[in-house]
Order: structure tokens, then C-alpha cells, then sequence
């Protein structure tokens, strides 16, 4: 009877100093840095000054990896004409652009293992010159239809928005729509509302289009939009 007491103590000492394979160490997850916040300029700002000092919030990262900045500038909303490009690691930086034109800007996060965060909102700026009586609007924006989305039904609500740093100017609308790309058909002239109705049949492939005009000859031609019938 000791002996076996004194076996079944040796072996419950065994098992308790080692018996076991030691737990492998966890890896640290890497996450992507937050999305940055546009602060300056301000959405829709007139830019007396050519050369822009761009602003924006810090980016936090839960890994505390380094972090850095690279920010878009382009001539138009869907960035297919960049300008300049840059990557800094402070929340700011200048860039010199052309005079009386319209540019939006975007900024997203890198780490130092190279993930990245989305690209944040959109922001849109024009730079004024010398005797500048009247500013172009800015590229109307895509509201609905998302872009690329499938649709059931016979007609939809095309929906978008715009802006004109000449506040007190008044916007007018033409929009294109049908089956080919570029889209030529007008199916609405003048209109001063941001929606117009459209007929739809399935399993077709639609493309349209928002011209914007001010009430002082400017017009800015938008972006060709996207979707699709079941």
C-alpha cells in the first residue's frame, strides 16, 4: 500500500512540473491605422492663395505603429486625374496648384507593415486668380443609384448633389441616360431640382450623367455613373 502511495505522488509530480508542452505565444494581430478626418480647407472653401495648406486629424493605431499620410489631389471627384500625390508623416502639408480651378482631395493612413486605412471623405476647394468674376460649380456627386448596383422595377430615381463656391449663383441641371457609354440621350434640360425619374428594363446595363450649370454661363460636366437591371 506505500508503495503505491508513493508512486501516485511521483506521478502527479511529474504531471505538475512539465508533463505538459508549453502553450505557443499569441501573435499580435496587426489592425489598419483609423481613417483620417479632413479639418482645412474646409469642404467647398474659395482658396485666395494657390499654394494650399492642407489639414487633418491624426490617425490612431491600435499596433502603435508609425504612421504616414498620403494625400490625393485631383481634378475631378473620382481621382482618374491626379495631380499631386504625396506621403508625409505629420497631419499636414502645402501643396502648389494652379489658379481658378476646382480640386478635391482625399488622405488615408499607412502603418509601418504597410496596412492601410480607406481613403477618407472627399473635400473640394477652388483656387481663385486675378479678376475672377464667376467660378465654375464643382462636379455634381453621385447620390443614387449607387455605383455598380442592381436594380429590379421599370423606373428609378436618379439623385445626385452640387455645389458652387458663388453662393449666391443659381444651379440648373441636364441629365444624360441610356445603354451606351458616354451616355447621349438628355432626358432632362434645366432642371433645378437634384432627382429626375427614369424608365428602366432588366437585364439592361445603364450609364448617366449630371451636367451642372450656373446662372452665369458656367457649366462643369460630371462623371460617367454606373448600374445595372436584373
Amino acid at each position: 500500500m506505500k508503495n503505491f502511495i508513493y508512486l501516485l505522488i511521483i506521478g502527479l509530480s511529474l504531471i505538475s512540473c512539465g508533463g505538459g508542452e508549453d502553450s505557443p505565444p499569441v501573435e499580435e494581430v496587426n489592425v489598419a491605422p483609423s481613417i483620417p478626418t479632413l479639418t482645412l480647407p474646409v469642404d467647398n472653401k474659395l482658396c485666395v492663395d494657390n499654394t494650399v495648406a492642407f489639414q487633418w486629424n491624426t490617425s490612431t493605431d491600435a499596433n502603435k505603429d508609425a504612421i504616414t499620410y498620403k494625400i490625393e489631389v485631383a481634378k475631378d471627384n473620382a481621382f482618374s486625374q491626379i495631380v499631386k500625390t504625396a506621403e508625409v508623416k505629420t497631419n499636414s502639408t502645402s501643396v502648389a496648384l494652379e489658379k481658378n480651378t476646382a480640386y478635391y482631395w482625399r488622405i488615408k493612413a499607412t502603418d509601418s507593415k504597410g496596412l492601410a486605412s480607406a481613403y477618407s471623405a472627399t473635400f473640394k476647394l477652388y483656387t481663385t486668380g486675378e479678376a475672377v468674376v464667376n467660378h465654375l460649380p464643382f462636379s455634381p456627386e453621385l447620390v443614387a443609384p449607387v455605383l455598380n448596383t442592381a436594380l429590379d422595377g421599370t423606373t428609378t430615381l436618379l439623385k445626385w448633389s452640387a455645389s458652387d463656391v458663388d453662393t449666391s449663383d443659381a444651379l440648373t441641371y441636364d441629365v444624360y441616360f441610356g445603354t451606351v457609354n458616354p451616355p447621349t440621350a438628355k432626358v432632362s434640360e434645366n432642371i433645378a431640382v437634384l432627382s429626375t425619374s427614369v424608365a428602366i428594363e432588366p437585364a439592361k446595363q445603364y450609364y448617366w450623367k449630371v451636367v451642372v450649370k450656373d446662372n452665369k454661363g458656367g457649366e462643369t460636366i460630371g462623371q460617367v455613373w454606373k448600374f445595372k437591371t436584373n
